[in-house]
């Protein structure tokens, strides 16, 4: 045997042993992964219109409360004008469902009122995949 077959048969075992762990990892089955669900992005409004949003949070409190104060008001108002018909079952269903009516008008109201605040200042969305929308001006 030449010193160069020698030489090879020493390093053969070493050769082996070496690139067992790349043949193994190829033999093994990875699952797929899943993809990754897009990036949604916050952005931040500028300090001015952080002070505007601070404002409008300010004037809807102010505006629910001053919403408050009027049901109640009306409440008490109903309750005195039930006494004088307090023996008179018509009369009586006929208050109690006005009474209902201004309620639902009073809870739709409050409702109404914090939807359009929500709706003013809710953070854009900017989703990355998509462009910003084409405009349609005639211009």
């Amino acid at each position: 045997m030449s010193f160069k077959t020698r030489a090879l048969l020493r390093l053969l075992p070493t050769v082996f042993v070496l690139a067992l762990p790349a043949v193994a990892g190829a033999w093994q089955v990875q699952p797929p992964r899943p993809a990754a669900p897009p990036p949604v992005i916050v952005l931040q409004p500028p300090a001015n219109a952080r002070f505007q949003q601070v404002v409008r949070e300010h004037e809807v409190r102010d505006r629910l409360q001053k919403n408050q104060l009027e049901e109640q008001l009306r409440q008490n108002q109903m309750d005195v004008a039930r006494r004088p018909y307090a023996a008179n079952p018509v009369q009586a269903v006929r208050l109690d469902q006005a009474d209902q009516s201004q309620r639902e008008l009073y809870r739709a109201r409050q409702q109404d009122l914090l939807d359009r605040y929500q709706s003013a200042v809710a953070p854009p969305v900017v989703h990355p995949d998509k462009g910003p929308a084409p405009s349609r001006s005639g211009g």
